[in-house]
């Protein structure tokens, strides 16, 4: 036997996408479209959770900067950490369904 069938289907990825993708589609026959306004709100979330943690890493590193007279290095280090936590927290909140 090789590994791929020592697989239980309940571990497979594939099986387990597929069961997702069936659940998903069952829910969307059921309930239909999202309106133009929840979706407007989904996107206004998706900005927020991009823009925050931006700004609050900027303001970390201008704070920071500003003490300890180290020009823009802390401002850009901590920008780019923003960055990359607002956009892990979008891609996890935009894939948690």
């Amino acid at each position: 036997m090789t590994q791929d069938e020592q697989t239980p289907p309940e571990v497979d990825p594939l099986v387990t996408q597929a069961r997702l993708r069936r659940t998903r589609r069952m829910r969307w026959l059921r309930e239909g479209d999202m309106s133009v306004g929840r979706r407007l709100a989904q996107i206004g979330v998706l900005g927020w959770i991009l823009v925050l943690p931006t700004l609050a890493g900027l303001f970390v590193g201008r704070w920071l900067d500003a003490r300890f007279e180290a020009g823009i290095f802390w401002s850009a280090a901590l920008l780019l950490l923003g960055v990359c936590i607002g956009g892990w927290a979008a891609w996890k909140w935009m894939n948690a369904e």
